[in-house]
């Protein structure tokens, strides 16, 4: 392969396509070896730094060169997540579909903050999300034709800040700030508490409530700290559920927090980041029970559905108290679409204004493997883990 113009330093297209070939043979090759490789770096801090060129060179590098650096310099120090041995945190999917999406996606170079920017990447996303209520029989009050709807963002921490946005709003905004009160699990995800915390409520404000011997939130617990509040004059805001905790893969109990919260006006958020995934398959739905009840709910496929992080689901009952929270409009962004009520602008429904073409590798995946695909994916994992467990 020839170098770029060493003027321009651009890339040709043939260029481009010769490289791209060779970027697709490197990653098959590195997943065909995967499994002989170590889980874990061997290196230690700085290491890494170290062996990196020190200077940017004058004149552009044959990619080929880069990609040998790849694989001497970085690949040595990467914990590898794909690897079949890999036991740690989630399983981090990644799957041909998958990766040849994101790579269509970055190659289109698109940006759909509105739908004016990109009608395809908000009316696939809508699409796409819809789909998965019908995959995952989640409560039809998520569909877009409904108040709520759904939304890919980049990881379940910032689905919860949102809901946490969300559920502010609804209690009364900045004003009500020092009057609210949020409970969690003593189990849930360090995210959820960050959350609370970027959202303005201070330590005292949040709430851990005590679980039972499963690790399940106990129902008594959250009731009697509730009623606590409500008699010192405080306002429930916020009560957050988990589907499958990361520490223990504890289950809450959905459908007992959510009457519980329901009388209190609290805003019910439910977490199943890992676990989620799992209801793709008709015979595990049961650990969703309840979730008509609630007010958000976010699952992320990047962790159990064949697709590239980042990608996760969320959803809302009611998407009003998000977008009035989260929605400002300066001049450069009026357009006659938006103006007309007709359309989403999905940059409403997230703390960034610029957003990916995410939907595109999830309805790659959708459609390489279909739901029967995507069923006996998960049903194998958990036979297997039925199978360890027995041993």
């Amino acid at each position: 392969m020839t170098n770029k113009d060493k003027s321009s330093g651009h890339m040709s297209l043939e260029e481009f396509r010769v490289a791209g070939y060779e970027t697709i043979d490197w990653l098959v090759d590195h997943m065909t070896r995967l499994e002989g490789l170590p889980i874990s770096s061997k290196v230690s801090p700085g290491d890494i730094k170290s062996t990196l060129p020190k200077e940017i060179p004058q004149e552009g590098e044959p990619f080929s060169k880069i990609l040998e650096d790849v694989q001497k310099l970085i690949v040595p120090g990467l914990t590898l997540w794909q690897h079949p041995s890999f036991y740690g945190y989630f399983a981090a999917n990644s799957s041909p579909p998958a990766i040849l999406a994101d790579l269509v996606s970055t190659g289109l170079g698109v940006q759909g903050m509105l739908w004016a920017t990109g009608p395809s990447i908000t009316e696939l996303e809508t699409h796409v999300l819809d789909l998965m209520i019908d995959l995952c029989g989640l409560p039809s009050k998520f569909h877009s034709s409904k108040k709520g709807g759904g939304v890919i963002q980049d990881s379940a921490s910032s689905a919860t800040l949102c809901a946490v946005i969300a559920a502010r709003q609804r209690a009364g905004g900045n004003a009500a700030i020092k009057k609210v009160r949020a409970y969690i699990s003593n189990q849930a995800h360090s995210s959820v508490e960050k959350g609370l915390r970027i959202g303005g409520l201070e330590s005292s404000q949040i709430c851990k409530v005590a679980t039972n011997i499963d690790q399940s939130m106990s129902i008594q617990a959250l009731k009697e700290a509730i009623d606590k509040d409500l008699s010192k004059g405080f306002v429930p805001f916020f009560v957050v559920g988990t589907i499958g905790t990361t520490s223990t893969g504890a289950v809450d109990d959905v459908k007992m927090i959510s009457s519980i919260a329901s009388k209190s006006g609290a805003w019910v958020h439910v977490d199943a980041a890992w676990a989620g995934s799992v209801t793709v398959c008709p015979e595990y739905r049961y650990l969703i029970e309840g979730l008509e009840l609630v007010d958000s709910y976010v699952f992320n496929p990047h962790k159990w559905l064949l697709t590239n992080f980042d990608c996760s689901v969320f959803f809302v009952a009611d998407s009003k108290p998000l977008t009035d929270a989260l929605s400002i409009v300066p001049e450069y962004l009026k357009n006659s679409a938006s103006e007309s009520g007709q359309v989403i602008d999905y940059r409403d429904w997230q703390v960034p204004l610029g957003r990916r073409f995410r939907s595109l590798k999830l309805w790659f995946v959708l459609r390489s493997y279909g739901v029967q695909g995507l069923r006996s994916f998960i049903r194998k994992h958990i036979e297997a883990a039925e199978y360890l467990e027995s041993e």
